[in-house]
């Protein structure tokens, strides 16, 4: 029994897929609880599948993918931002029709191009078949973005919670919007080789919804978002190792289970625990 539940560990691809997975839940997870504050689910689930048409463009050019994405993932941003601020439609309609036209592009330009890369890993990631090029790309822009973020917690809280009072202790909140933003697409350039573009939205979005559920506190969100999404990240994996299933695909399932348990089970916000005590 001990010997199969530690044969994953004696293969070096399982090593390296459950490294550079928890680093890409502990990322996710830290930038998902800015997320949650500032409402931007749905500018999360925009920006992953906007980036597209940026990676097969990049992939034409001979460009890095992760090239192609970031600015893909910006050029969303950037034209959402326009429609809203020149138009009468609102922020949630405007990426709702920025992504999927973007989304539709890269799909176009894809069944154009020669290529072997198949679209299932831009899709769905590639964990376990992770290139030495992708993980060290995907670490040091991993890093480099988890630095930023906590080095600017204090301005990114304040902006998300209260944009207007951090406007008025003159804090330049234009600027921490693009931040944020391009903060947001260097994580999901990160998270592509892991989950892929379709799933990478939840690794932004779950792990936050945890902690806001189970804390109240910002400082003990962000601990139990990162706990959480690294849990997930290795869980995940190593039992993707024993069903032979989807690495992204068992990475999610155990995030929305425990954000199921969080839902019913929390001390204080939970389902079953306020029924429990009216």
């Amino acid at each position: 029994m001990i010997t199969t539940l530690l044969a994953p560990f004696q293969y070096d691809f399982m090593i390296q897929a459950l490294l550079v997975g928890a680093l890409v839940g502990l990322i996710c997870s830290i930038l998902s609880c800015f997320l949650i504050l500032k409402g931007w689910s749905l500018m999360g689930d925009a920006i992953s599948h906007a980036v597209l048409p940026g990676i097969v463009v990049a992939y034409m050019m001979g460009l890095p993918l992760a090239v192609g994405a970031f600015f893909s993932g910006l050029l969303c941003a950037a034209a959402t931002g326009f429609i809203k601020e020149n138009t009468r439609i609102k922020e949630d309609t405007a990426m709702g029709i920025v992504f999927t036209g973007l989304f539709a592009l890269g799909l176009v330009i894809f069944t154009k191009v020669e290529t072997d890369v198949h679209l299932n890993h831009i899709l769905f990631g590639s964990l376990l078949g992770i290139s030495q090029e992708d993980i060290i790309q995907t670490t040091v822009v991993g890093l480099v973005t988890l630095f930023v973020v906590l080095a600017l917690r204090k301005d990114l809280l304040l902006f998300c919670f209260d944009p207007g009072q951090a406007k008025t202790i003159g804090l330049n909140t234009k600027m921490l919007y693009y931040v944020l933003l391009s903060l947001l697409a260097a994580t999901i350039v990160v998270s592509l080789q892991a989950v892929g573009i379709i799933l990478v939205i939840a690794m932004l979005i779950t792990p936050g919804c945890i902690a806001y559920l189970l804390s109240d506190r910002f400082n003990h969100m962000l601990l139990i978002s990162a706990g959480s999404a690294v849990f997930s990240c290795l869980f995940g994996t190593y039992i993707s190792y024993f069903i032979n299933g989807s690495t992204a695909g068992c990475i999610v399932l155990v995030q929305a289970s425990l954000f199921f348990l969080a839902v019913f089970l929390a001390p204080k916000h939970g389902i079953l625990i306020r029924r429990l005590r009216a």
